[in-house]
């Protein structure tokens, strides 16, 4: 995989931006606040820009829900 850059990314700020706070979101969390259709894809890239991610799956009430909860910011 080709990650964008962290930095350079407006797409991976907006995720970034939402996740900073620490507290875990869901997929569908991301895809209204940080306006993006992927949130798996953007959490994988910022993984591979140095991001630590925990990804939870709970169960919701039309399925499988995931959850994510950044613990480390990505390089600069």
């Amino acid at each position: 995989m080709n990650a964008a850059s962290a930095i350079k990314s407006a797409r991976l700020q907006r995720v970034l931006k939402v996740l900073s706070d620490g507290k875990e979101h869901s997929s569908f969390d991301l895809v209204l606040r940080a306006k993006t259709p992927a949130p798996g894809t953007c959490v994988s890239e910022l993984r591979a820009n140095g991001a630590l991610i925990d990804c939870t799956r709970k169960k919701g009430p039309n399925g499988p829900v995931w959850y994510y909860k950044m613990t480390k910011a990505p390089k600069s």
